[in-house]
């Protein structure tokens, strides 16, 4: 006999199971549709081929290329020669909303 506990066990393990699968096949989606991005040269033609694309916007592009820095470099503490810059950083800031349940912003 299956007692109820051993029931409820096997079926949060079962939704848990289903949860995890769901989560890890839309970020294998994400990662496959990364890897067949198309690869775009930073050149002149750039910012025409961004203006004619739908929105103004390319959802997953890899540009390859030289990036002049704004300020300075950034160089890397563990790997040594190794040299970056940030070409935009983008700040969010999302609006806080009361929850009057949990009596939290």
């Amino acid at each position: 006999p299956v007692t109820p506990g051993e029931l409820l066990c096997l079926g949060s393990s079962l939704a848990l199971s289903g949860l995890f699968y769901y989560l890890y096949r839309k970020k294998a989606r994400v990662v496959a549709r990364i890897q067949e991005a198309p690869k775009l040269q930073v050149d002149d033609d750039l910012p025409a081929l961004v203006s004619a694309a739908e929105g103004r916007c390319l959802p997953y592009v890899a540009l390859e290329g030289i990036v002049l820095p704004a300020k300075a470099l950034l160089t890397s503490h563990y790997h040594e020669g190794l040299q970056g810059v940030i070409q935009k950083l983008l700040l969010k800031e999302h609006r806080l909303i009361w929850n009057s349940l949990a009596r939290s912003w």
